[in-house]
């Protein structure tokens, strides 16, 4: 990709934000924050599942 290209790339992705509502960008926003995983499966994977899944298995 070009430096024009680039340009020209991230001038329309600045317009298209600006161009929405202020409660339009507040909605997507929080869309991309709810699908995300939470912090610790993000960071460390399935592990602390699993751990989480085996010591309360071995409570009851």
């Amino acid at each position: 990709m070009s430096i024009n290209e680039y340009v020209k790339f991230m001038t329309q992705t600045v317009v298209q934000h600006f161009e929405r509502s202020p409660q339009e960008r507040k909605t997507i926003r929080q869309e991309k924050k709810d699908q995300k995983p939470p912090l610790l499966f993000r960071w460390f994977g399935i592990v602390p599942y699993a751990l989480m899944l085996f010591f309360k298995r071995k409570k009851s």
